[in-house]
């Protein structure tokens, strides 16, 4: 027990403040820096805690339950404290029988996920009549509590939105009320599609993204877009741009300020239309040039913990949402190339977060530039960081998630080729990804679809497949 409350002593100090990353890699209140900026505050995720088993011969005959419950309990108390967004109801200890599991389902009513805390040996039966309860649900399984955790695989692999951590370590409980918070946020969130949406035709069609996560799809047109640009005082949008670009930015090249402006101007416009609508995410396929392009937009709203995302592509646009609640970290759309004399997959885009941490980490090195394809606007020119380890991620369908882990090499200097921000990431068989792009997944779709992949940082790979596991997506790994 000592070393659980080190390390939740751990956890404490390294999530003492709002937006801050746990030492599991999972994000603490990731909303905050978006709720300080003026977005509506989210309510917390309610997650029903729920102990099972009363002791007997697994883990031992003199086994207190009850003891053992106040001591998760009060572990629980500072996980609520260190994650800043949730709330556990219940608390309920029962013995680990199919009548008392039968019992308790019906006072699950009005939780968006369920905590099984397995304290005591069983048959797995009361475990799977919880989980049947149509929560998202997390089992937290201590050594000697039993055998019930074998059965958990077969769950997940009969599509069971449930995730198990078979560990001693407390630590872990932070994780999994984490990850059990992305459904909850899922179903709360809206997506402004400025113009129309693109992607897979199930990401595009906002009825099967409803019934899938819950997520609302708000269509704007052009107009609407252009009436809140207009309304934006133009002093106001002097002041954002000196604030966040001009005094920040390392250099500017191409852009005059006035472009920078219209920039942020855009960005308010846009902060509006969110705020109004009680969005955490905005696509649009007007962001090349109408009224200017978006990349400089779209990179504040991704700063803050929200989602700015190019093209239309609501696949990227749900990935980069999910990851954010579970990580508290932007993603990069990238159109990726490869290159096989270094086994690395080169990402490249004009948007791009300059807090790829999170909202509570510093701001990347950037300079201001045009955007390449048409030599435009003006978009970011991020200094990603070499050395980092990255995830690349992708949902395709409304039910896959394709992942790789890579790791940034260099930054690419090719003749100032392509889009601004870029970087070079080894992959662990780079000629095997490029033969099967789109992983037999993605290859009747155009071309951006596709292509973009998203790449978020750090080494996300395990945590995502958890999170898939609640989200009903089947994992594929790329490369």
């Amino acid at each position: 027990m000592s070393d659980a409350l080190n390390r939740r002593d751990f956890l404490g100090t390294c999530a003492a403040t709002g937006g801050a990353v746990l030492a599991c890699g999972l994000a603490a209140r990731p909303t905050a820096a978006a709720e300080a900026a003026g977005w509506p505050k989210m309510p917390p995720v309610k997650i029903h805690v729920v102990y099972v088993g009363l002791g007997g011969a697994w883990p031992k005959p003199e086994f207190d339950a009850k003891a053992e419950v106040v001591r998760f309990q009060k572990y629980l108390e500072g996980t609520r404290q260190r994650l800043g967004d949730v709330e556990f109801t219940g608390g309920e200890l029962i013995p680990n029988t199919d009548a008392a599991a039968a019992a308790l389902v019906p006072k699950l009513a009005g939780a968006d996920a369920l905590l099984i805390v397995h304290l005591a040996f069983g048959s797995g039966v009361p475990l799977l009549k919880l989980v049947d309860s149509g929560l998202p649900a997390a089992i937290f399984s201590q050594p000697f509590s039993g055998h019930d955790w074998m059965y958990v695989p077969q769950w997940q692999k009969a599509g069971k939105r449930v995730i198990l951590a078979a560990s001693r370590d407390y630590a872990d409980l932070d994780r999994l009320a984490a990850l059990l918070r992305v459904p909850a946020r899922m179903r709360q969130s809206r997506v402004l599609v400025v113009g129309h949406a693109a992607g897979t035709i199930p990401a595009r069609t906002p009825e099967k993204v409803k019934q899938k996560f819950g997520t609302e799809m708000i269509f704007l047109t052009a107009a609407q877009q252009l009436a809140a640009y207009e309304a934006v005082d133009p002093k106001a949008a002097e002041a954002e741009a000196e604030d966040y670009w001009l005094k920040a930015a390392k250099k500017i090249v191409e852009p005059t300020r006035d472009e920078i402006i219209k920039s942020a101007r855009l960005y308010l416009g846009l902060k509006s239309l969110m705020i109004h609508h009680r969005a955490q995410a905005v696509t649009s396929t007007l962001c090349m040039g109408n009224p200017v392009n978006a990349c400089l937009a779209f990179s504040k709203l991704n700063d803050l913990g929200l989602v700015g995302a190019c093209e239309g592509d609501m696949d990227s646009t749900l990935t980069m949402l999910m990851f954010g609640y579970a990580f508290g970290k932007p993603g990069f759309i990238t159109d990726p190339l490869f290159d096989l004399s270094k086994n690395a997959v080169i990402h490249a885009h004009c948007v791009a977060a300059t807090k790829m941490d999170g909202p509570q980490g510093t701001r990347h090195p950037f300079t201001i530039r045009t955007h390449r394809d048409d030599n435009q606007g003006a978009a970011v020119e991020v200094d990603l960081r070499v050395g980092q380890e990255i995830t690349c991620a992708k949902l395709a369908n409304l039910d896959a998630l394709l992942l790789s882990a890579q790791k940034i090499i260099e930054i690419p200097d090719f003749d100032d080729r392509g889009c601004r921000t870029q970087c070079t990431a080894v992959v662990a068989d780079a000629r095997k990804m490029l033969a099967n792009w789109g992983s037999g997944i993605l290859e009747k779709t155009d071309m951006m679809t596709l292509l973009h992949r998203v790449v978020f940082y750090g080494n996300l790979v395990e945590n995502a497949k958890d999170m898939a596991q609640l989200m009903g997506l089947k994992v594929v790994m790329e490369g």
